[in-house]
């Protein structure tokens, strides 16, 4: 492995770390208070040069034993990233400082992410409500929805971090970086949920089926599209719309070919693409016609005019 491969790995790694860490309800050490005979239970951290304390709940065993692993859980993600950090800094790695005009757009997207988390879920058939959805991106639970449910917003918010990531969005969007961000999507539900898929499948209400994918084709064809002599908004559209028809994984190609095209239009300062709700059930009509073999410049229009964000 050169370098530079070493490098973007390092990076990767750092990044998905980061998003976990932030995955982590209730950071902090567990506190028991006693008010009048009743115990209830805190967190408390170091912030800057204050120590905060954060009200969790009632004190229960099972609740204590939840903050302590989630404690230990921080602890080992940190002593990895000071790790990463040092192995960067033996490889040489600067940090490069981002344009104004990126910089604008992450937190164009962060402002926005909840939302777009919501629309996604929705895209994917997730039985969710938009306070449902902001409840599990801040505190990882909800009632009234199911477990696997719940796994897929989570997973949504984890690679929509990973991509935001002040190093990651520095990175090319390669194959590397869409496997990865098929593997997050799909955590829970696939033991390698980013690995190019090697058995046939079918699409739900299309006679399309797609052939089995060749690593170094998918590899070439994203390059290809990056080379397109094109504004950068149809680069993305076309990096979304091949990965979606291409299904290059088991599942999880809808939202893996979401966030990576919109790892490469932030990354160029040109807003975001996200499906709002109310234009799901055009936008799946409009994808099973291109799967049979309509012309991509109608799907591309309806999602410039519908979908495209920009600041």
């Amino acid at each position: 492995m050169s370098a530079f491969d070493e490098i973007q790995s390092v990076l990767r790694e750092r990044a998905d770390l980061n998003a976990r860490l932030s995955l982590i309800p209730y950071e902090g050490t567990p506190e028991i208070k006693e008010v009048s005979g009743q115990k209830y239970l805190y967190t408390r951290k170091r912030v800057g040069s204050r120590v905060t304390s954060t009200y969790v709940g009632t004190y229960s065993d099972e609740l204590y034993q939840l903050l302590l692993r989630n404690t230990r859980e921080a602890r080992e993600i940190r002593k990895r990233l000071r790790k990463l950090d040092k192995t960067l800094a033996e490889l040489g790695y600067q940090e490069i400082e981002l344009s104004p005009r990126v910089i604008e757009n992450l937190d164009f997207a962060r402002a926005n992410m909840k939302a777009n988390i919501y629309d996604q879920a929705v895209l994917e058939g997730v039985a969710t409500s938009f306070p449902q959805t902001e409840e599990i991106i801040e505190n990882g639970k909800v009632n009234g929805m199911t477990a696997s449910d719940v796994q897929k917003i989570l997973n949504l918010k984890h690679a929509w971090e990973f991509i935001l990531d002040q190093d990651v969005i520095q990175a090319k969007s390669d194959y590397y970086v869409l496997c990865h961000i098929a593997r997050l999507v799909n955590e829970g539900f696939f033991a390698d949920g980013g690995r190019i898929r090697g058995v046939p499948v079918t699409i739900g209400g299309s006679s399309y089926i797609p052939p089995l994918p060749m690593e170094f084709e998918v590899r070439e064809r994203i390059e290809e599209i990056l080379q397109y002599d094109t504004e950068d908004i149809d680069k993305a559209i076309s990096l979304c719309l091949y990965t979606m028809k291409t299904q290059v994984f088991i599942d999880g190609n809808k939202r893996a070919a979401v966030i990576f095209a919109n790892h490469f239009l932030i990354a160029h300062g040109q807003g975001f693409l996200v499906i709002p709700e109310v234009h799901v059930a055009e936008f799946k009509k409009l994808l099973v016609a291109y799967y049979e073999g309509e012309d991509a410049g109608i799907i591309t229009a309806f999602l410039k005019d519908n979908c495209w964000k920009t600041f």
